[in-house]
């Protein structure tokens, strides 16, 4: 579901600019948005479990 307001965000502001710098700053705007919802996620990720040590033989 978030994925898809991203998008449906990202093709708005697409839809939305009339120059170059237009497109520019709004591709810029989706990936700061992209940005913070990977971070959120990750903040929200319990923490990983330690490695198990690998004996060779």
């Amino acid at each position: 579901m978030t994925r898809f307001l991203a998008a449906a965000a990202l093709l708005a502001s697409l839809a939305a600019c009339n120059t170059v710098e237009g497109v520019g700053r709004d591709v810029s705007a989706g990936g700061q948005a992209i940005t913070g919802v990977a971070s959120d996620v990750q903040r929200k990720l319990p923490p990983a479990p330690a490695p198990r040590p690998v004996y060779t033989y």
